[in-house]
């Protein structure tokens, strides 16, 4: 690796936020197999095998770490957060934040073509970074790698499959038992606008009706919604002829 390559990838470590020991591991993790091919007299292996090892660093990484998080939430749960989160759309959209298209090696072809902005490279070659901190520092490096880079996407990926199951398990329960739907609405907003709390009350007819507060409307509505779903496990079954008008 020649001295305008090594400058090259300092800027990309500085955007990783991190050091590579041996950069020839950075380097690896950014060849596209059509580059290797294109350039055989350099004997410069590609990055697939990295990103395969990366996949599954970060798969037991952000394993771990939804564990240790959500320590009440089921096997299923967990589940969907964690492929919320790897999988080739939010891979890439992190790799376009760091610009990792800038630093690919790629062949000719492959470059003209718009490799460099493909989802599927750039979610690739993201693990393959991860392989090669692993490869370069061990699994505790690795692991704290991962999580300064991927805390947003936890807590995004949380957020989404606690909205949808909250909400939807709310609207399916309410419309089977008492043929209703929930109604929304925001009471008050307080705080400043950068730190901004919001309360919204959603109301089942003439049921039930609970509050929740959150940084943004679709966290106080998950916690309405958690919230009357447990009010209404607390109601008398129905005796197949209650019916609820809105």
């Amino acid at each position: 690796m020649n001295t305008e390559r090594l400058e090259q990838l300092a800027g990309l470590e500085a955007a990783l936020g991190y050091k590579f020991r041996d950069p020839s591991f950075l380097d690896c993790a950014l060849t596209h197999r059509s580059f290797a091919n294109e350039n055989p007299d350099l004997m410069m292996k590609d990055n697939e095998r990295l990103e395969f090892l990366g996949d599954a660093v970060l798969t037991l990484c952000i394993t771990d770490m939804l564990v240790k998080k959500f320590p009440d939430c089921t096997e299923g749960d967990l589940s969907k957060i964690r492929s919320s989160i790897v999988n080739e759309r939010p891979l890439a959209g992190l790799a376009r934040e760091l610009r990792i298209g800038d630093y690919l090696l790629l062949g000719r072809g492959e470059d003209i073509s718009g490799g460099r902005s493909k989802s599927s490279l750039l979610a690739n070659a993201l693990e393959a970074i991860i392989a090669a901190v692993y490869c370069d520092t061990g699994f505790a490096g690795a692991f704290e790698f991962i999580g300064n880079r991927f805390h947003p996407l936890l807590e995004t990926g949380a957020a989404g499959v606690f909205y949808q199951d909250y909400k939807t398990c709310l609207q399916e329960t309410t419309q089977n038992r008492f043929r209703v739907i929930p109604r929304y609405s925001v009471i008050r907003e307080f705080g400043p606008d950068h730190d901004k709390v919001f309360q919204v009350r959603v109301a089942v007819g003439e049921v039930v009706s609970t509050a929740g507060l959150g940084r943004n409307k679709k966290e106080a509505e998950q916690r309405a919604a958690k919230k009357a779903l447990e009010a209404i496990e607390k109601l008398t079954p129905p005796n197949g002829d209650e019916d609820v008008q809105e």
